[in-house]
């Protein structure tokens, strides 16, 4: 681990002279690629030259104790070595996570798909309680929330919405969520007040910009039909044909958009739609390949998965994966999931490491 810190080091003083160049100084992409790839490696550099400093420090002391004739003195740098010896090895085991190869995603905005699932008007009012959680999660991270796609039901639930949120790391902080997502609670419109069960499935998608050009479509495989947007939108919606599907014939995958009043506005939403579900498929496959039958508990992307429980009786969510819980439950569907995304982001770096282990 040492050796390829100090080759960390190295490329990071190197980047650093070579930011100072008249010939990156000439070429703002270049200072762009140059400064991204800096930021990527301070915290570790800086971690890195924190456990030095410490560790200098303990071999000072060591150096010294012995020949230290104030027993005073003597017990005071005794007290300091046993500090400095229990503060080491957590500092080394958080250079061991930032060692670990990142997600290319986690820098990336996200798009989120949620769908009511088995329960009927419950899981659809479920669904939109989750919407609403994942919206005031947003909020409060000072994230910006777009929505695609949106069918209500009259209750006051959500058959489906697709949304996106547009915030820097927004995908390392979300890309646990996909699954099943199971509710047991009193449905408002149950007088024997017996607790039901629903279901509402998330997908966590990276989002993926059509510039970049990371999947690769062919036009001809596309099948694009424009419509009449339905739901609330005053004349609007009865007068144009803004409304877009977008078919991809290889896959059959299907994504549309009628939220914004422009058809080339829905169209560029439902086409980075796609993209993302089209890259997440081939994630997946390539996912599948590597890894076999050995798959981390976290991170699987399986939507057939059930990972949480919100037990409204209880006032508890339980993850099933990691077996955590959160007893403030009103809080957690207000958008206060930071306890909950850290257990899981520590559960998924300590796999990562037991595997780098083995």
């Amino acid at each position: 681990m040492y050796a390829k810190l100090e080759e960390v080091i190295v490329k990071h003083d190197e980047l650093l002279e070579a930011l100072g160049s008249p010939e990156v100084l000439a070429d703002p992409k270049k200072m762009m690629e140059l400064n991204k790839a800096l930021n990527d490696m301070t915290e570790i550099v800086e971690k890195y030259r924190e456990y030095k400093r410490y560790q200098e420090d303990l071999d000072f002391i060591k150096t010294n104790i012995r020949a230290e004739k104030d027993p005073d003195m003597k017990d005071m740098m005794q007290e300091e070595m046993r500090e400095i010896e229990d503060i080491l090895p957590e500092i080394e085991n958080q250079m061991k996570v930032l060692l670990l190869p990142k997600d290319p995603n986690d820098d990336r905005s996200v798009i989120i798909e949620i769908r009511g699932g088995a329960g009927g008007d419950e899981a659809a009012l479920f669904a939109g309680n989750l919407f609403r959680m994942y919206c005031r999660y947003a909020e409060r991270r000072k994230w910006k929330i777009d929505v695609i796609e949106k069918q209500e039901i009259g209750v006051g639930g959500m058959k489906e919405v697709v949304f996106t949120i547009n915030g820097q790391g927004a995908y390392s902080r979300l890309k646990f969520e996909s699954g099943v997502h199971r509710v047991q609670r009193v449905p408002e419109t149950e007088s024997s007040g017996r607790i039901h069960t629903s279901t509402a499935t998330v997908a966590v998608l990276p989002e993926i910009d059509e510039v970049q050009q990371i999947v690769k479509i062919n036009p001809s495989e596309l099948k694009i039909d424009t419509y009449r947007a339905g739901g609330a939108g005053g004349q609007h919606v009865n007068m144009t044909d803004s409304a877009v599907r977008i078919t991809h014939l290889p896959t059959g995958v299907v994504v549309q958009c009628q939220d914004e009043r422009s058809q080339l506005k829905n169209r560029d939403k439902a086409m980075k739609h796609l993209l993302s579900k089209l890259y997440e498929m081939e994630l997946e496959t390539q996912r599948l390949a590597v890894e076999g039958e050995r798959r981390l508990q976290v991170g699987t992307g399986d939507r057939s998965e059930k990972i949480r429980t919100y037990n409204y009786p209880q006032g508890r969510v339980t993850d099933h994966r990691i077996k955590y819980t959160v007893h403030q439950l009103d809080a957690f569907m207000d958008g206060d999931l930071e306890d909950m995304i850290d257990a899981l982001t520590t559960f998924s770096q300590a796999e990562m490491l037991t595997s780098a282990g083995e």
